[in-house]
């Protein structure tokens, strides 16, 4: 992760934040007097939020290892090609 200083940032936030959004790498800022943070774009954070929501969610990672151990056994749904035609045009 790219770190810049605070007033780096404040010169520059306008090639900052469209970096930020762009390349869709978060950037830290570091200040002197205070504690560092993060610039992120809002996309990057509602993803991260809902990966941190499902993983902290203990009946939604038991239903991801069932279905995983399900489909390793080759068991569970099986689509047909009238499914996956329909998946595949969305």
């Amino acid at each position: 992760m790219e770190s810049v200083s605070v007033n780096q940032f404040r010169g520059n936030l306008k090639s900052f934040v469209e970096k930020v959004v762009d390349n869709r790498i978060p950037l830290k800022v570091t200040r002197r007097g205070g504690e560092d943070f993060v610039v992120i774009s809002a996309d990057d954070w509602e993803r991260e939020q809902e990966t941190l929501y499902v993983l902290q969610n203990s009946s939604l990672m038991q239903q991801i290892a069932d279905s995983k151990s399900t489909h390793s056994r080759g068991e569970g749904y099986q689509p047909s090609e009238e499914d996956i035609s329909e998946i595949i045009g969305l």
